[in-house]
């Protein structure tokens, strides 16, 4: 198995799979089982997300998997994790498995990673962002959710963490809450919220959305020069109640309502009708959306015909 040498100096392993040209692909490779498999399906989750969907690319692909967030929980970066740190991690993954050239794909906070990256290095092939728009990104909101999740943490040190956190509120940065269920609407109830995350897990995101708070998303577009693609379920709009300061962050907004301006700044957005946070991230609905649009940018680099940017 390979290995990567992040900046912090801790070693993340990578699976290679398939051939063809490389793409990055954070997720965890290895299915959840047991009890764990249990709580992410009644979350509605995948419990083998990360490897369905490198199955269903492998054919057309070199994936490279790496379970990066597993990686940070388990090996925090309560000062280290900022942008410039986070686009370095993911060239010394593409520099180990000697991939010059590389596309990347990553969702929510993993998303906003890849587009840090591409303003950082003239080695992406192409880029595709799921479940955070790459314009008018919610970076403030983002900011309170994650300051909240860290006095949580906080208020709950002398509880020991969870070694395999449940999923968080839909756009929380990692897992760091274990909600019961709410049996009317089958979702989770956030009012119930015990945190299992410990200090230092949660500081690392709140030391990753304050450096983005003076990012212009607006300006860097016009430094943003490979094939580009955008997604988000329709439903993704998560309001958190009065336990996590009532904030709304709303991810699918602005990809509707700003289509023709993301559009027009390259990007090719696409709106996964009905589909909330959770749901546009299973492989169901990713496979559809990433691998024609994957294969189609990436051919068009090979044959070196202009870059595909709507």
């Amino acid at each position: 198995m390979a290995e990567a040498e992040l900046h912090d100096g801790a070693v993340i392993d990578l699976t290679v799979d398939g051939t063809g040209p490389t793409l990055l692909l954070p997720v965890n490779p290895h299915p959840a089982e047991g009890s764990r498999a249990d709580e992410l399906r009644r979350w509605g989750m995948d419990p083998a997300l990360g490897r369905t969907l490198i199955d269903g690319l492998r054919n057309d692909f070199r994936v490279v998997a790496f379970d990066y967030e597993g990686h940070v929980l388990a090996n925090p970066k309560p000062d280290t994790l900022t942008p410039d740190n986070l686009a370095s991690d993911l060239l010394a993954v593409a520099d180990a498995v000697d991939a010059q050239q590389f596309a990347y794909y990553g969702y929510s906070w993993l998303a906003l990673s890849g587009l840090q990256l591409a303003l950082r290095t003239d080695r992406l092939s192409a880029l595709v962002m799921g479940g955070f728009p790459p314009l008018h990104g919610p970076y403030a909101e983002m900011l309170r959710v994650t300051m909240t999740t860290y006095e949580m943490s906080i208020a709950a040190r002398h509880k020991p963490a969870s070694a395999e956190p449940t999923p968080t509120p839909a756009t929380a940065p990692a897992g760091t809450a274990d909600p019961t269920t709410d049996t009317s609407t089958d979702q989770p109830d956030w009012s119930t919220v015990e945190m299992t995350l410990n200090e230092a897990q949660t500081r690392q995101f709140v030391t990753l959305y304050q450096a983005l708070q003076g990012f212009d998303d607006r300006t860097a577009q016009a430094r943003l020069t490979c094939p580009r693609l955008c997604f988000a379920g329709s439903a993704d709009i998560i309001q958190y109640d009065e336990n996590w300061g009532d904030v709304r962050v709303d991810l699918a907004g602005p990809l509707v309502r700003h289509r023709a301006e993301i559009e027009a700044y390259g990007w090719t957005v696409q709106v996964l009708d009905g589909l909330d946070h959770t749901q546009a991230m299973q492989p169901a609905s990713v496979l559809p959306v990433l691998r024609p649009w994957l294969t189609e940018a990436l051919a068009a680099c090979r044959e070196g015909a202009p870059r595909r940017t709507a």
